[in-house]
């Protein structure tokens, strides 16, 4: 577990822009279970990859997106453990991947962006990716 002094300013970069921070597994489920609509839930992280490319491209996406989802939420991977096991019950198949990001049309996960498409990618290419994945389902 990570502390919570160095992790607010990481917290703060999603929840200035809007992320409702779930913290709990109750939390989770009342954003995902059964929800109408569309939700972008970000599993945030403290590496280098959600700093530099994954939590400013999605800014940057929000910022520049004729269509947005209709939540924003956010969960923080190495220190709310149980709202992120939560989370990751609802992106299965996938495996777990922070940082990573998820939408979820009407309960349905409909898009995921795993780790791994993260990584080596700046946070422009990340943004644009995004720019389609809302075109397209929000």
């Amino acid at each position: 577990m990570y502390p919570e002094p160095l992790v607010a300013p990481m917290r703060q970069d999603l929840t200035v822009a809007g992320f409702k921070e779930l913290k709990t597994p109750e939390e989770v489920d009342s954003e995902l279970k059964d929800q109408k609509g569309t939700t972008l839930l970000v599993i945030n992280s403290v590496c280098g990859c959600a700093a530099g490319a994954a939590r400013p491209g999605i800014k940057w996406a929000l910022q520049n997106a004729a269509k947005k989802p209709n939540q924003l939420t956010t969960v923080f991977a190495g220190v709310d453990k149980e709202a992120v096991a939560k989370a990751r019950e609802y992106t299965l198949p996938y495996p777990p991947s922070s940082p990573s990001i998820a939408l979820f049309k009407d309960g349905e996960l409909v898009h995921f962006v795993e780790r791994h498409h993260i990584e080596g990618r700046n946070a422009q290419m990340i943004g644009e990716h995004l720019l389609e994945v809302f075109d397209e389902f929000c």
